[in-house]
């Protein structure tokens, strides 16, 4: 089973395709397909290079794959949208985004 990594900033967009074992199949940016500055961040470039990236698994005979997101950026969704791409079964989908449980430890109070 492959994978696919989605990685979102709010600068710019990077999506790995993996084998089971973690072997980088196939890799892709914003910056690969040609967007330059803020252009890299929109959801735009993101179902770009998600529609690239599905156009190769399936010339790479790959058929089945799990998707895992990460991140704060625009391009989740339209990522997503990009890569329903005939002939690419998205088996599972799973957002691995770090949050803070309780967040980080306050200052100490001033004292007078």
């Amino acid at each position: 089973m492959h994978q696919i990594h989605i990685q979102t900033s709010l600068n710019n967009t990077i999506i790995t395709v993996t084998d089971s074992d973690g072997n980088t199949k196939i890799s892709a940016s914003a910056g690969c397909l040609g967007f330059k500055n803020a252009r890299k961040s929109t959801t735009y470039a993101s179902q770009t290079i998600a529609e690239h990236i599905a156009k190769q698994c399936v010339n790479l005979g790959i058929h089945e794959v799990e998707i895992f997101l990460k991140g704060v950026g625009f391009g989740k969704e339209s990522s997503l949208r990009g890569l329903q791409y005939p002939g690419l079964f998205l088996r599972k989908i799973e957002d691995r985004t770090p949050f803070p449980h309780n967040g980080c430890r306050l200052k100490k109070k001033r004292r007078l």
